[in-house]
C-alpha cells in the first residue's frame, strides 16, 4: 500500500463519519460537495463532528481516494470505515431513509 493509500486508510478507519470533498463543510467549493454537506446536516450530523478532507489542498489525496474506493468522483462519504457513495447516492439514500439509518449509530 502506498503512503497516500495508507493515509487515506487511516483517515477512513479513524473517523466515524468522513467526507472527502472539494472545499470544507463551511465553505464547499463545488455544488456536489455542498449538497453532500447539506444532506448530512439534514440527517442530523453535527457539522462540528463531521470530519472532512479538502481534496483541493492535496493532489495526492485527490487522486488517491479515487483509487482507494474505485469510485471516479468526489465527494465521497465513508461511515464507520465503509464507503457509502457520492452525492447522488447520498441523495437517493436520504430520500429512502436509508442514509439516516446508516448514520443513526453516530454520536451527535
Amino acid at each position: 500500500m502506498s503512503n497516500t493509500q495508507q493515509r487515506i486508510d487511516d483517515l477512513v478507519k479513524n473517523s466515524p463519519v468522513l467526507l472527502f470533498m472539494k472545499g470544507t463543510a463551511s465553505f464547499p467549493q463545488c455544488g456536489f460537495s455542498g449538497r453532500a454537506v447539506q444532506i448530512l446536516k439534514a440527517c442530523g450530523v453535527d457539522p462540528k463532528s463531521l470530519k472532512t478532507v479538502n481534496v483541493l489542498e492535496d493532489p495526492e489525496i485527490r487522486q488517491g481516494i479515487k483509487e482507494y474506493s474505485q469510485w471516479p468522483t468526489i465527494p465521497q462519504l465513508y461511515v464507520k470505515g465503509e464507503f457509502i457513495g457520492g452525492s447522488d447516492i447520498m441523495m437517493e439514500m436520504y430520500e429512502s431513509g436509508e442514509l439516516q439509518q446508516v448514520l443513526g449509530g453516530q454520536p451527535g
